[in-house]
């Protein structure tokens, strides 16, 4: 049964965000727990979306194997990718829209977390989450979480992306030795969380464990082409049209090598956009040679009012004679953070105050 407020309060807080755990104990662990829920931030990309639906997969497979009934599924806070329902095929999945109450009467052993530890990405789960903590497993490569969320951390802070520990955690649910081996519908979502948080392997996270791992994954029947069709050849006009306001937008920041779009909320009503068609857009101003970090705002409503996303994009390279910007410092002095050259926040503040606010703290 959940614990109660007052037993929460009285453990101790794990405040240093390191590993506690590894792959092998992660799997152990999960082999323990009849029911399992997986979660992972709001507004899942394909790191989030493919880390999860390969565990649930490998979770699942090994319950089926022994008889038992499958134990595992996933949820989502919207909005989703238009791929999405492509990805989660078969695999038992919830989506809780905006303002829409998680489900009360499921109550798992074990709750897995992956692609994040912070509490602010995991907003539409905290309640849920909060009486939970002493029974929540987070599996991340981020540089900052709250290690309070779980005790059990296996945190891959020089992974490109998430799925890299979830591949081993695979292998060892599975009894083999190589992602090579791994059944194609557990490395397909394997390879859509690697491929997109590499830019298509093209980013400077890219190495030779990417690629070792994305060619084992090859080898276990992943179908390069299709996914890729999928993920990049599937736009609908408006987000072409709301990438020409975007870059309409573009404002350049001589002194300090930077670009700042702007999105407000008229441009996606007016374009027929959704919120999930802004991907990608942060990176197109890199092209220009003296342009060092590119800042996307866009501007978002809750039940708090308006406030404004912020994802930050840093060339890795040295620029007369300067370091490259590290949009992971800039965005903790915005209470967000994330990598060294991929950060994001969210700046309460309407969109012009935040694009200062943001100018302010760059480097």
């Amino acid at each position: 049964m959940p614990e109660s407020t007052s037993m929460i309060e009285e453990r101790p807080v794990q405040s240093e965000w390191t590993s506690s755990i590894d792959a092998k104990g992660i799997a152990e662990w999960i082999k323990d727990q009849r029911t399992l829920l997986l979660l992972t931030h709001a507004k899942p990309d394909g790191d989030a979306l493919g880390s999860t639906v390969a565990l649930a997969r490998a979770i699942n497979m090994i319950r089926e194997t022994s008889g038992a009934v499958s134990a595992a599924e996933c949820w989502y806070a919207a909005p989703m990718p238009e791929w999405s329902k492509t990805i989660i095929g078969n695999t038992k999945a919830r989506i809780i829209e905006d303002h829409q109450p998680v489900p009360s009467a499921f109550d798992p052993e074990g709750i897995l977390i992956t692609d994040t530890g912070s509490w602010t990405q995991l907003a539409p789960f905290a309640e849920f989450l909060k009486p939970r903590l002493d029974r929540t497993t987070i599996i991340d490569h981020h540089l900052q979480g709250d290690a309070e969320i779980a005790t059990r951390r296996l945190l891959d802070t020089n992974a490109a992306a998430v799925v890299q520990p979830i591949a081993e955690i695979c292998c060892h649910l599975l009894g083999i030795d190589c992602p090579s081996k791994l059944p194609a519908d557990i490395a397909t979502p394997l390879y859509v969380g690697l491929a997109t948080d590499t830019g298509w392997f093209k980013h400077s996270n890219v190495d030779g464990r990417v690629m070792r791992l994305a060619g084992q994954l090859l080898d276990a029947g992943v179908n390069h082409t299709s996914l890729f069709a999928m993920l990049y050849q599937r736009d609908r006009a408006s987000r072409f049209k709301l990438m020409a306001r975007a870059l309409e937008s573009m404002q350049l920041i001589h002194d300090k090598h930077a670009a700042i779009m702007c999105l407000k909320l008229s441009d996606f009503k007016e374009t027929g956009a959704a919120p999930g068609e802004t991907g990608g857009f942060v990176d197109i101003p890199q092209s220009v040679a003296s342009i060092r970090v590119v800042a996307m705002l866009t501007e978002q409503k809750d039940a708090d009012g308006v406030f404004t996303k912020v994802s930050l994009r840093s060339k890795p390279d040295e620029w007369d004679g300067k370091p490259p910007v590290d949009v992971n410092q800039v965005c903790n002095t915005l209470g967000g953070g994330g990598h060294a050259r991929a950060a994001g926040c969210k700046i309460r503040l309407p969109l012009e105050e935040a694009a200062l606010k943001l100018i302010e703290a760059l480097p």
